[in-house]
């Protein structure tokens, strides 16, 4: 092992670079603009950032709305939680209409009562005539209060039923929000949160680790086969990894060809086990195409790990594990390279719609 300090990892401000991109170009920093320009920050979709750049410094709203429904279908559009507002709002209110309805119900009911104990009271009339002038009124005021009762209680029972259907329906938006629509694994903006997640447990850091894992050459194979067949190349990569760990593992697709792993409750060499499983599968895994036998293989993956306890933040472990990630590329590709103290990288990436 290399015991020799490494030096400091410099992280990019992710935020602050896209918060300075969306005022170059006089764009309102709202939380949909911030999303769209994020998605084009991680190069995740060429074609986002090459569209995004193309409107210049005078976007309005309207072509950045337009530019985030064409290139951003599965992130949630602020009209869908607008309108879920609308219609959570509006149940709520019903709540209450009923519930006040409720309230004069028993009102006037309390008001019976209150006039059948003053018949009863009363000295005017004979003991037969107040009894059963008792009975009547408790009678209809018990009778109409039950049924409106009954009445109050459907009509809540509707309304909670139509409140769950619209949190069923927020939370089903979410997970299509934070799922890659081409792998069905998560996506760059649900990792981020879960890699953030790790370092609210300090317990927990040294049994947990990010892998990433890279296809080695896909450039070329998109060049050579096109892309449909990168895309499927995608899908099956990203099903190998998902089979060959446990369901508890977190899996996205995090940008391009590269996929990430959080993997908690394992040691160093447990997950260094896994990765080399995951890596030895795709090596053995045939990717022919079934009607025309033309064989696209062998298709590779680099591979990177760091612990979470040999780091101090989430954009520090990601740092470490690309490092990681980079090292196995240079080792040749096709292997798996752990962190270790020492190792460099320079971090040269240059993202489209920051060059002036």
């Amino acid at each position: 092992m290399n015991t020799a300090v490494a030096p400091k990892v410099q992280v990019p401000d992710v935020a602050g670079q896209i918060t300075y991109a969306m005022r170059s170009m006089g764009v309102a920093p709202i939380p949909r603009n911030y999303e769209l320009f994020y998605e084009a920050y991680i190069g995740s979709n060429p074609a986002l950032t090459r569209d995004l750049a193309a409107l210049g410094s005078q976007a309005t709203q309207a072509e950045l709305d337009a530019l985030g429904a064409q290139h951003c279908a599965h992130t949630a559009p602020a009209k869908i939680f607008d309108d879920a507002h609308s219609r959570i709002a509006s149940e709520l209110e019903g709540l209450l209409r009923v519930l006040r309805q409720e309230q004069t119900s028993l009102e006037s009911y309390n008001r019976l009562l209150n006039e059948t104990c003053k018949r009863i009271s009363s000295k005017s009339t004979s003991s037969a005539e107040l009894i059963e002038s008792a009975i009547d009124l408790l009678t209809q005021a018990t009778g109409d209060t039950i049924t409106h009762g009954e009445k109050t209680v459907e009509d809540m029972v509707q309304r909670s039923q139509e409140m769950d259907q619209v949190r069923k329906e927020l939370d089903e938006y979410k997970r299509i929000a934070n799922t890659d629509s081409l792998t069905r694994l998560s996506n760059r903006r649900a990792f981020d949160d879960r890699l953030a997640a790790i370092f609210n447990n300090p317990s927990l850091r040294p049994v947990t680790a990010l892998v990433l894992a890279d296809i080695d050459n896909f450039k070329k194979i998109n060049d050579t086969y096109g892309h449909p067949v990168g895309d499927k190349i995608l899908a099956t990569v990203a099903s190998v990894i998902r089979t060959n760990v446990r369901r508890d593992v977190f899996v996205a697709r995090t940008g391009g060809e590269e996929f990430a792993l959080i993997i908690d409750g394992n040691t160093l060499e447990e997950v260094t086990a896994i990765a080399e499983r995951i890596r030895r599968t795709l090596e053995s895994t045939p990717f022919k195409n079934s009607r025309t036998r033309v064989n696209y293989g062998p298709v590779t993956v680099s591979i990177g790990i760091c612990m979470a306890s040999n780091a101090d933040d989430a954009g520090e472990l990601y740092s470490k594990s690309d490092i990681a990630l980079y090292s196995a590329k240079n080792a040749g590709r096709n292997c798996t390279v752990v962190y270790e103290d020492g190792m460099q990288k320079e971090f040269t990436k240059s993202w489209l719609i920051y060059k002036s």
